[in-house]
């Protein structure tokens, strides 16, 4: 790490794992993101700008960038600069003031008016150097750069987390011969008005679960800002965020998750008089009117030091997050207000790399597979500099603040005892002498007979194979459905036509293409089926197999006669040809026990024909390998 003991010395100081996101043969600008709560001009973050004007990469356009960035970026951080990578402008200080130019426009138009100095960085595409400069009086270049050890610890041991959430029906009459989207605007103002007002009573409390008994939730209400005799406040006016952090946190490592949070409820008045009236009592609307209901669900999460006034962070970080977070979604449904009401949800996600919270705000209107919904991922995923064939902000991947009142773990999906995971590590070797390994990627849960008290045991094989594939999407985060259930799958099965009524509730068997349909509607996952007459013939695929571990990862569902297996791995020599296969058995009928499922063989390798000349794969039926294939895709 770089000395920056100089105290007379400006040092930019670098959190963030990855500054650049944009290629060094591409013209490009980047925000730069910093915290008030953090020393001037630390780097936390770095978002690509992504909303251009056509004529010029490096101008942006600061009225999209600005709605982007408002939905997306928590309050508690902001823009402190900008990055710009410049292919054809070979003067440096020339760059570096476009740059801090360019912040400071970005910082105007996401009402980040308070003065201070900016950061302006810029890139040689030539030798991948960056240039610091900052604005104080003048623009002076910077050498003092640090790059911090422990970024976690730096940003999470002084900050804390505050998270609201309040679902909003907003009324809406609308003329039916002239509707106005203005309605829809003067509906959210007026609620807007109602978090600023006098009566509105915020709530604070902890969420860890072995702090409730010892602190009561402390009240808030907007009035008390504009009592002038202090002797009328209560102790509040003095209570810190730090009154709900924990010391036990010292002992955890320094992170998002481990950080100490706090829950913030909102009591909007319900009688009583307003200072200021916020809308019209009653409003004439002429000829034929209707009512639309507006259903909105706010969820703010704001990051905050521990040393600020638990009545500051009401009323300079929750309530603009609030007020920031409801014009995004009226601005999102305007367009389509009278003809297919969006359904619009806020997630909340920590991307890779990320030190800090994002916000997506997605219609669940749409499936996630959905092009309109995809189209919104890749365009996170291009503004975040995250891979655009991995599934990270998924619906799935999302973390809820509330869960962590369940339990240590924060799984409250599942009821009952977890299923056991990824059973096949650290089981005997295959035995095949030379051969080269290729197995599942990811983690899955073991499916088998009997589970959850259901008596599947002699036809549900199939079931519980498909059911481990699903739960590997579901780990991965493909998906947020939950596995679905023997009656769910042949539910689907009648839906997409491929069974007839009478199939939902009985014990007949389905197979490897049963299986490819209702992973082609539940997760809009795509199969490869290979066919083999003979169980004889499994052997000759291994290369095959080999390839599907190693590009696409995923279990395989291996059905032949009336059993059904899957497939983790493949050992294979390919010199020799000798070769083993990685089992996971759904047959098994005992309790999740991991040693007696491995001892027992209902995991672990099998070979086609073993040193006793005893065939796993039985040579007179045919055999049917589903290989479903990882979406390339967001």
């Amino acid at each position: 790490m770089a000395d920056d003991s100089n105290e007379n010395k400006t040092t930019i100081r670098i959190l963030c794992r990855k500054l650049l996101l944009i290629t060094k043969s591409e013209s490009g600008i980047q925000w730069l993101i910093g915290s008030p709560f953090l020393p001037t001009f630390t780097i936390v973050s770095t978002f690509r700008c992504i909303n251009t004007l056509t004529s010029d990469p490096l101008s942006p356009d600061f009225s999209k960038e600005s709605d982007d960035m408002r939905a997306l970026l928590p309050r508690g951080f902001e823009v402190i600069g900008s990055l710009i990578v410049s292919t054809s402008n070979p003067n440096v200080e020339g760059s570096a003031r476009d740059a801090i130019d360019a912040s400071g426009k970005m910082r105007k138009a996401l009402s980040q008016l308070e003065n201070r100095s900016l950061v302006g960085a810029v890139v040689d595409p030539s030798s991948g150097d960056f240039r610091f400069f900052v604005s104080n009086s003048v623009i002076e270049p910077v050498t003092s750069i640090v790059f911090e050890d422990h970024p976690e610890k730096y940003v999470w041991e002084r900050g804390c987390i505050l998270h609201c959430e309040l679902p909003i029906k907003l009324p809406v009459y609308y003329s039916v011969n002239d509707p106005k989207a203005n309605m829809l605007k003067r509906a959210t103002e007026a609620v807007a008005a109602k978090f600023r007002d006098p009566k509105t009573t915020y709530v604070l409390e902890t969420v860890d679960a072995s702090m409730t008994e010892a602190l009561q939730p402390v009240i808030i209400q907007n009035s008390d800002y504009d009592l002038e005799d202090t002797s009328q406040k209560s102790n509040t006016k003095s209570l810190l965020c730090s009154h709900f952090c924990s010391e036990d946190r010292k002992h955890k490592s320094p992170s998002m998750e481990n950080a100490d949070k706090i829950q913030v409820s909102l009591f909007l008045a319900t009688s009583g008089p307003s200072v200021k009236p916020p809308a019209p009592s009653a409003e004439y609307i002429p000829g034929e009117a209707k009512l639309l209901v507006v259903d909105y669900k706010v969820k703010v999460i704001c990051y905050a030091t521990k040393d600020l006034l638990l009545m500051d962070a009401i009323s300079k970080l929750i309530i603009p997050g609030l007020v920031d977070q409801l014009h995004t979604m009226k601005t999102m449904t305007l367009p389509n207000l009278l003809s297919q009401h969006p359904k619009l949800h806020p997630y909340h996600f920590i991307p890779p790399g990320f030190l800090h919270p994002i916000t997506a705000i997605y219609d669940s209107l749409y499936g996630e597979t959905e092009m309109k919904q995809v189209e919104i991922r890749k365009c996170l995923h291009m503004r975040l500099g995250l891979p655009l064939d991995r599934p990270l902000l998924r619906i799935a991947s999302a973390i809820d603040f509330l869960t962590a009142k369940e339990g240590a773990n924060g799984n409250i999906m599942r009821k009952g005892t977890p299923l056991l995971k990824d059973v096949h590590i650290g089981i005997p070797s295959s035995g095949v002498h030379g051969g080269v390994v290729s197995l599942v990627q990811g983690s899955y849960e073991y499916y088998h007979y009997l589970q959850d008290g259901f008596d599947d045991s002699g036809w549900g094989c199939a079931y519980r194979s498909l059911q481990t594939i699903v739960s590997w999407f579901k780990i991965q985060q493909y998906t947020a459905i939950h596995v679905p259930s023997h009656r769910e799958i042949q539910e689907s099965l009648v839906e997409i036509g491929d069974k007839d009524a009478s199939f939902i509730g009985s014990r007949d068997w389905i197979g490897a293409i049963e299986l490819s349909f209702v992973l082609d509607k539940l997760l809009g996952v795509s199969c490869k089926v290979i066919n083999v007459r003979s169980g004889d013939e499994l052997p000759e695929k291994c290369r095959e197999l080999a390839m599907h571990f190693e590009t696409q990862g995923t279990p395989i569902m291996i059905g032949g006669g009336v059993l059904a297996y899957t497939l983790l791995g493949v050992d294979y020599n390919e010199a020799s040809g000798d070769c083993a296969f990685l089992i996971l058995d759904p047959h098994y009928t005992g309790s999740d026990d991991l040693k007696k499922i491995v001892n027992g063989g209902w995991c672990g390798w099998k070979k086609a024909v073993d040193s006793k000349g005893k065939h796993f794969f039985l040579h007179n039926k045919f055999y049917n390998l589903l290989l479903p294939q990882r979406p390339n895709m967001v």
